[in-house]
Formats: C-alpha cells, structure tokens, sequence
C-alpha cells in the first residue's frame, strides 16, 4: 500500500455558537499552512446532524510521507495561532488515519 492516498480524519468538538468561527480559522490557519506543502490534496469539514458540537475534519494527503513531512515546528506554531485566534484549545476527541482503495469516480 506504498503510496497510496491517505486520510488524516479528526473529530472535535465545538459548540455551536463558535462553530462558524472554528471553521473560518481553521481555514485561514491550519488549511492555509498546510496546503503549501507538496501531497496536500484537500479538505473536508462534516457536520453530524444528530450533534451540533461535532465536527469531522477529513484531510487528504497523497502519501503518508507526505502528511508526515510537515514540520513540527509548522504545526507548533499553526496550532499556537489557532488557539490564539479562538481564545481556547479545541482538543481532539478521536484521530484517524485511513488509506484510500478508491478515489473520486475511477
């Protein structure tokens, strides 16, 4: 399974009164810091209908390598500017990583 595309998956919770603000930062911080690096595909933010506070965070990643090439002191530092901008640390509630045996409509 080398080289294979890779989910990075996180759930948080937030609750629903800072729920578009966590969105919007994560988008200026965290996506904005890894997606310049190579093997950054994308991401996605689920909502579950069922609970208001959980937020899923899918990441994808062309290679593990890749997702695991970023350096410490980036996401340090990404993470302390995220707390900063929220005014409180969101720590997950579940990590994942996932390989992908199909991607997309091939």
């Amino acid at each position: 399974m080398l080289n294979t595309m890779v989910i990075e998956w996180l759930k948080v919770r937030v609750p629903i009164s800072l729920r578009e603000t966590y969105i919007q930062k994560d988008a200026e911080i965290w996506t904005t810091a890894l997606s310049k690096y190579p093997g950054y595909v994308g991401k996605e933010i689920w909502f579950n209908p069922n609970d208001d506070t959980e937020l899923i965070m899918v990441i994808y990643w062309q290679t593990k390598e890749a997702w695991k090439s970023i350096p410490a002191e980036v996401l340090r530092e990404s993470d302390r500017q995220f707390t900063e901008a929220m005014g409180q640390a969101f720590p997950f509630v579940e990590e994942g990583e996932y390989h992908v045996r199909k991607f997309g409509n091939h």
